[in-house]
């Protein structure tokens, strides 16, 4: 256990003008009022409050901080009381341990109420003073560092609690190795043997590798070094266990397919020597294409700054660098406490510039902590202490929060319907991304709009959000109306010249109740769609016209023969021979299409279609119809030629699904193992590869790999793209309609 002249000669290491008299009187309080208190392990139990001065202390913060560490449990599990700190050691260190007793049970329980309140104390008091954050934050890595003492339930209740507050609380605030070591030591008590075989492995790795990352350090540094960065520090290291075990996760790798297990910082003097080093390296080393990010020139929320990049490096190695000065490296390691937020001598007082990853917290706290409940609190403010959501802001500084996973079409949604129902595109950060690209903490995006836009049926598939599924849901049905409306109308229109009549909207008003209708738009709709014949609405129109009309003739000149459609049409298709039900239900594997009449030759175009693409038929000589998606760009050949479409849908039947065929195209770098990689990922997601075929792309570095895959609907295309775009070996991926 450390003793009392340990803990000051620590802290005047760093402040040689500390308030010794200060640091004494909170140590011998402390002693004396926890007195034969016992830990679980059977320390004494103040060797608990010195330990969190000693963590605090490696962050050298102020005197006054480290007098609140060792006083920090001492209302809540002794006899003093508030009213005794504040006469002995003045009102500002009184308030904030009483701010951590108030938060020293933030237990996740299942009563929704009660954790919401103790989330909106210990979120309001980090607003009120960020020492009550660093305090809690190193009470919490203590106790997760002795947690073996505990009873399992306990553990597992404390290290899930870490998991899901602290840990990203740490993370927000920038300090990323304390977050490191919160999140490792709970995924040791969380998932045991998940860490037992990461641990393992990594373990192998390094015996195989024994010698590497020191031969890298060397071969990094006297290449800096013949280049002119004479200062410069090269050190490496293997990523922890939960880091691995992480991206395994995310990914859906195996451990042998990770490829960037370990990392490299270099450390400069300046911001310029930082992109020299990086031309260095570049100009060395092949980088990896779609691994580069510059967090210098646009720093990360919680004020980190770096320059990161992904090489194929010495003994070819994939490895990652991080490029920076030693103040951002200071950051890097303790985020808000690297700032020197308070004025000596006058604890409290801010600087006149705080830390932004700070300052923005407690704005954001204060503005959310008005919700009518503690519930509606819950609900909408967990931040990113709980990982499920992100937090991303408008060009123009507003926040917008986010479920985790969410796309730009949510966050479009989330600043407007209107915005999003005219979304076409996105910038994050100033880079034109895919929509289906998930958005990060802090990412800046600006939607690019069209006022002719309509959302796609398919977003509702990639979005994460209510608010934007139900928008897209009505956008969609608003779309499809207008769009059968318009078809409706035609067919309307024709069918009542033939009857030598003239169709109009106020005539159609009457006749509604006849037809089971409120609207006329949606009369309309139903005659473009198919659901309601054209005949049927020219009949309640004129209750006495009646029908004189003959099936029209087969013309056997050409080889085709005409057909009336169910609403009233006439189309050419191909003449065959007829054949009767009994027939066509013996057929083998009938497409699922609805929309069709007739014996006609039926089949996918050459790229294919899956259910939830929008669909259309194409009426070909020799051919019968061919079914499109409705994004294929050989649609355009028919775009004079309305009367060749036909308007077709899905009917599936769920009893007896099948796989629909997809074309895809994947650009990868040209590496052994790339094809593995990839076919695994496919081979994952229950999806069958028909056929494959590569070919070099622009240099030998890349290969473009066109495949046909077979998948049961659009929802997993959708994810077999998202997941092939996460992996480190793909550069790009894209469907192909034609």
């Amino acid at each position: 256990m450390m003793r009392q002249y340990e803990l000051v000669e620590r802290v005047q290491k760093y402040k040689p003008d500390a308030n010794e008299a200060l640091l004494n009187k909170a140590y011998v309080y402390a002693m004396q009022k926890h007195g034969q208190q016992k830990r679980a392990s059977g320390d004494p139990y103040i060797s608990h409050p010195l330990e969190v001065a000693a963590i605090l202390t490696d962050m050298h913060l102020d005197e006054s901080t480290i007098a609140v560490a060792l006083l920090h449990d001492t209302i809540e599990d002794t006899t003093a009381t508030r009213a005794e700190i504040d006469e002995l050691f003045g009102e500002d260190i009184g308030r904030l341990v009483e701010g951590l007793t108030k938060l020293k049970r933030l237990d996740l329980v299942s009563k929704k109420a009660k954790q919401a309140e103790n989330l909106r104390k210990l979120l309001l008091a980090i607003s009120d003073d960020v020492r009550v954050l660093l305090v809690k934050l190193a009470d919490r890595l203590h106790n997760m560092r002795t947690l073996e003492h505990m009873k399992p339930e306990q553990k597992a209740r404390i290290s899930e609690e870490t998991m899901d507050i602290y840990a990203p609380l740490a993370g927000r605030m920038g300090m990323q190795d304390m977050r490191d070591e919160l999140e490792e030591l709970a995924f040791r008590n969380l998932n045991p043997e998940a860490h037992e075989t990461v641990t393992k492995r990594l373990a192998e790795l390094e015996a195989r590798n024994e010698g590497l990352i020191k031969k890298i350090e060397d071969e990094l540094r006297e290449l800096l070094i013949a280049n002119g960065l004479t200062d410069a520090f090269v050190k490496g290291r293997q990523k922890k266990p939960y880091s691995v075990f992480r991206k395994m996760q995310s990914k859906s790798l195996s451990f042998e397919q990770l490829s960037d297990v370990y990392g490299f910082r270099i450390i400069v003097g300046d911001i310029p020597s930082c992109y020299r080093a990086l031309g260095i390296v570049h100009t060395r080393w092949r980088v990896v294409p779609g691994r580069f990010k510059d967090y210098i020139s646009n720093p990360k929320q919680n004020d980190y700054r770096s320059i990161h990049t992904t090489i194929v490096g010495p003994s070819r190695q994939r490895i990652e660098l991080q490029i920076r000065t030693q103040l951002m490296q200071e950051i890097a390691e303790y985020g808000i406490a690297a700032h020197a937020l308070y004025k000596d001598g006058r604890a409290g007082e801010l600087l006149p510039r705080e830390s932004n990853a700070y300052s923005w917290l407690r704005h954001t706290i204060e503005s959310l902590a008005e919700g009518d409940n503690p519930e509606e609190f819950l609900e909408h403010t967990k931040l990113e202490l709980f990982q499920d959501q992100v937090f991303c802001f408008t060009p123009k500084g507003k926040l917008i929060a986010l479920p985790r996973g969410a796309t730009p079409i949510d966050f479009a949604y989330a600043v407007h319907t209107n915005i999003g129902d005219t979304t076409v595109g996105a910038k994050i950060n100033g880079r034109i991304m895919p929509l289906v690209t998930r958005l990060n903490n802090g990412d800046e995006v600006e939607i690019i709009r069209s006022g002719v836009q309509v959302p796609p049926a398919a977003w509702e598939e990639i979005v994460v959000t209510g608010k934007a599924r139900s928008a897209i849901r009505r956008a969609t049905r608003m779309a499809i109306r207008k769009q059968y409306s318009g078809l409706g109308h035609r067919i309307l229109e024709r069918t009542f010249e033939r009857a030598g009549k003239i169709f109009s909207r106020d005539a159609l008003k009457p006749a509604l109740p006849r037809l089971a209708y409120k609207d006329v738009e949606d009369a309309i709709a139903a005659v473009g769609r198919g659901e309601l014949s054209s005949l049927d609405v020219l009949r309640a129109v004129f209750p006495d016209y009646q029908d004189e009309r003959v099936t029209v003739k087969p013309a056997a000149d050409d080889g085709w023969f005409n057909m009336r459609s169910a609403s009233g049409m006439i189309f050419k298709l191909p003449n065959q021979r007829r054949v009767g039900p009994e027939e066509i239900e013996a057929g083998p594997d009938p497409l699922p299409i609805r929309g069709l009449s007739g014996n006609m030759q039926v089949r996918f175009a050459p790229s294919g279609a899956v259910p939830g693409d929008r669909i259309v038929g194409i009426m070909e000589r020799d051919k019968g119809i061919t079914i499109y998606p409705i994004q294929a760009s050989a649609l355009q050949r028919f775009d004079d030629q309305p009367e060749r479409w036909i308007d077709v849908r899905w009917d599936l039947d769920e009893a007896n699904k099948s796989r629909f065929l997809a074309r895809i195209e994947v650009n990868t770098l040209n590496e052994p193992g790339t094809l593995a990689t990839v076919a695994q990922t496919i081979a994952g997601l229950d999806i069958n590869i028909r056929t494959l075929t590569m070919g070099s792309n622009r240099a030998d570095d890349f290969s473009e790999i066109t495949m046909e895959v077979e998948v049961w609907d659009l929802r997993q295309l959708n994810q077999l793209l998202l997941q092939m775009k996460e992996l480190d070996v793909v550069a790009n991926v894209k469907r192909v309609y034609d």
